[in-house]
């Protein structure tokens, strides 16, 4: 694709332990002397995608990305315990610190900016700019609309196969939370396919095969399904409309929004809303477009963000992985 950067190759790597019985898996690719950036997964439970390295070009930026707690090559694997939008938060300050990195550029999209929302927030002085795609804010009516019928109306076919292994009448974060536990699993298998298949069937604006299949994988959909369901029953642990009610803090921090502007997963009033509550924002809304990175205008958008945030490259002291 002509618009992603050619491969960074992973220069280094390693697992940090964060505490609480949880390590995360780390990478760093690009300049080690150049403009930090951390990339924050979406899922939650997704965990790092090369492709991601690829937003950025790698002879201006030092590029770091880790799997969150429970994903990916994180261990334990799916683990829940000690597992919340808070304890993420702490495990990107340690990381910051390990890795001797002043300031950053967050890079997320979907969960991701949510991630990156709530870090900013609490610790702007150590952000220097943001850039979000699809933004998502875990807000009732964000949740109500993905997995309590509201996109239904756009994908009824695959709203029925989503409902098929639950109750009738049943809630279902409350449903899925249940069998996602079950002791047998070949029932916990069935959910978590379900469950992600879902999310496979709404993520582009037409359909492509290969995000089903990859959201079909059993491997990938437990671990996938297993977290989101924890997080999204507990509101990602955020107050009700949190992160757009506290948008002033990031007043002084440049960002862009990248947004299509026919997102089934996450709609663009979240994303007008927190730019409207953001000074000094920028919006990008991309007609023709969906959630999925890869629909046509959004990967050029992220690109022209990254290259208008780089800065010429001095040597310099860091500590690596």
């Amino acid at each position: 694709m002509d618009e992603l950067y050619p491969p960074a190759p992973v220069r280094a790597d390693g697992m940090l332990d964060v505490g609480d019985g949880h390590r995360i898996y780390c990478q760093e690719a690009g300049n080690p002397d150049g403009k930090p950036v951390v990339v924050l997964h979406g899922g939650p439970g997704s965990g790092i995608a090369p492709m991601t390295r690829r937003h950025f070009d790698p002879d201006a930026y030092r590029i770091i990305l880790f799997d969150q707690r429970g994903s990916g090559r994180s261990t334990p694997r799916a683990g829940l315990a000690e597992n919340t939008l808070w304890h993420l938060v702490s495990d990107m300050e340690l990381l910051r610190e390990r890795l001797n990195v002043e300031r950053w550029q967050l890079f997320g999209g979907s969960w991701g900016s949510t991630l990156a929302l709530a870090y900013a927030e609490t610790h702007p002085e150590r952000v220097s700019e943001l850039v979000l795609r699809g933004v998502f804010t875990v807000r009732q009516r964000e949740l109500d609309w993905l997995y309590r019928g509201g996109a239904a109306n756009l994908f009824p076919l695959e709203w029925e196969a989503f409902l098929a292994p639950l109750d009738s009448g049943v809630d279902p974060l409350a449903g899925y939370a249940a069998l996602l536990h079950s002791p047998d699993r070949a029932v916990r298998e069935r959910a978590a396919i379900a469950w992600s298949v879902w999310e496979g069937a709404t993520v582009a604006l037409l359909p492509q095969e290969a995000f089903v299949h990859q959201y079909a994988n059993p491997e990938f959909a437990l671990t996938f399904a297993r977290l989101a369901v924890h997080y999204f029953r507990h509101g990602a642990w955020l107050e009700e409309g949190q992160l757009i009610r506290d948008a002033a803090r990031l007043a002084g921090i440049p960002g862009v929004l990248v947004q299509g502007r026919y997102d089934a997963v996450c709609p663009p009033a979240t994303a007008y809303e927190l730019h409207r509550a953001w000074p000094g924002s920028t919006l990008r809304l991309i007609e023709g477009a969906g959630h999925a990175v890869t629909d046509p205008g959004i990967l050029t958008a992220l690109r022209e963000a990254t290259d208008s945030f780089r800065r010429e490259v001095r040597e310099g002291n860091h500590h690596g992985l």
